[in-house]
């Protein structure tokens, strides 16, 4: 059984749009206890399209995750929310005479020290050790395939003309989404775990985000990380999402009992 305690948080802004298309959720699985969620969606689509696309996403996590059950294939889970997310969005925008899309960032923490995640898109997962970045997932964009090819780095990444270029979203009507999985099985205090929409992780280098997110509450470290985010957007800031999870030492159990002799029975 896991030797941690969970903490966790969301935080979230408009920036300087002029609707709010993200989405974030951490939910318990109810039938599968000491099992946790945490999910963020982008949404994109003019018109609230982007907000129904996002919106779909969360919902339909929250509604799979509270049939989830101890037995259940963890992987298998985050999968038909994925799928069943792209379907949904699909029909929504047909009858709503809309395009929405949505990327998706989802994570589930298990009580046998396992974390799995996936992801759609652009929207982030860091998994840090302390302070310290360990691995994060690879955005599925068109400037995340100029930089695995060596022709651009990852800070001009950042600025390229076609950042918001996506190779791979939730609701497309012609492609089929494609799934990046990946899994830890020895997690343990000091691990943690940052989900973000490109509107927060655009402004951060990894050093910046594992030292917030290590030396702060979950509540804290996405208030800095929203207020720096804001600062250094200038005005000119996308919708800002995160979701935090840290796994700390269980609180210490003080005996506040004293052990005396029992008196004989009469």
């Amino acid at each position: 059984m896991s030797q941690y305690k969970i903490e966790a948080g969301t935080g979230q802004h408009i920036g300087d749009r002029n609707e709010q298309q993200d989405r974030a959720g951490l939910f318990a699985a109810p039938k599968a206890p000491g099992f946790m969620m945490a999910v963020v969606a982008d949404g994109m689509g003019g018109k609230s399209g982007g907000a129904l696309a996002a919106e779909q996403v969360v919902r339909t996590a929250k509604q799979l995750f509270e049939e989830f059950g101890p037995e259940d294939d963890v992987a298998k889970c985050i999968e038909s929310i994925i799928r069943e997310s792209h379907t949904i969005i699909q029909l929504s925008g047909i009858s709503a005479e809309k395009e929405p899309h949505s990327t998706i960032v989802i994570l589930i923490i298990t009580p046998n020290n396992r974390a799995v995640w996936a992801h759609v898109g652009d929207s982030r997962l860091y998994r840090f050790s302390g302070p310290n970045l360990i691995e994060r997932t690879i955005d599925h964009s068109y400037v995340e395939k100029l930089v695995s090819e060596n022709k651009i780095t990852a800070e001009e990444a950042k600025t390229h003309t076609l950042s918001n270029i996506l190779v791979n979203v939730l609701g497309s009507s012609t492609t089929e989404p494609f799934i990046t999985f990946s899994e830890y099985d020895d997690l343990k205090p000091t691990d943690s775990f940052l989900l973000c929409s490109d509107g927060l992780w655009h402004y951060f280098t990894d050093r910046e985000l594992g030292a917030v997110v290590a030396a702060n509450t979950p509540r804290v470290a996405a208030e800095m990380l929203i207020n720096k985010a804001r600062e250094r957007a200038r005005s000119r800031g996308d919708n800002c999402t995160l979701a935090l999870v840290k796994l700390v030492k269980p609180p210490k159990v003080e005996k506040n009992y004293k052990v005396e002799k029992m008196r004989r029975a009469i």
